[in-house]
């Protein structure tokens, strides 16, 4: 058996274990924004706020583990010392990251909107098709103003949903991170 498929010795067990945490408690709640906001069915919105967080995530993941060895040595310490341990070595690199949070709060926000829009458009939820090809130019006009409008509600309701999940995700930090220091 290969190297490459055996089982690290030191697994992020605290990691994965708040990842899955962080995904049950975003997912009902971008699902009842999707649900209030967008007037989807509540099955359509959870498997909406599901696609959308699970599929965020492993991009997420997917971008850490490109950009981690490129780092520099200091950083890839403090990272996983953060990750193994949850303790930073030295106090600098906690002003970093509220920059790195606010990249990741927006990274992520986009590609939660990338997503929803990717799903509408595949799922055809975004409303009938038009079947008659004579369509006069009022209707072309109507039809535009109607895609814009969705659009913007499209925006405005992904970033409430991230909003109130990260608002949620970083109560829980900071719990977290007082129960750690008592």
């Amino acid at each position: 058996m290969s190297d490459e498929l055996t089982l690290p010795r030191i697994l992020p067990l605290g990691a994965i274990l708040f990842e899955t945490l962080f995904l049950l408690i975003a997912i009902p709640l971008e699902g009842y924004v999707l649900n209030r906001s967008l007037k989807f069915d509540k099955k359509t919105s959870i498997f909406y706020a599901i696609a959308m967080n699970v599929f965020s995530s492993v991009i997420g993941w997917n971008v850490f583990f490109m950009v981690e060895p490129i780092l520099a040595v200091g950083i890839k310490s403090e990272l996983i010392s953060y990750i193994f341990f949850n303790t930073f070595k030295s106090a600098s690199i906690q002003n970093s990251l509220i920059l790195i949070g606010f990249l990741v709060f927006f990274g992520t926000f986009l590609v939660k909107f990338a997503l929803l829009k990717l799903l509408i458009i595949t799922l055809d939820e975004g409303g009938k098709k038009q079947e008659s090809t004579d369509t006069t130019q009022r209707q072309k006009i109507l039809i535009s103003e109607r895609i814009k409008l969705q659009n913007t509600s499209l925006i405005t309701t992904t970033l409430i949903a991230n909003s109130l999940s990260y608002t949620a995700i970083s109560l829980i930090l900071v719990i977290r991170g007082f129960v750690i220091r008592n």
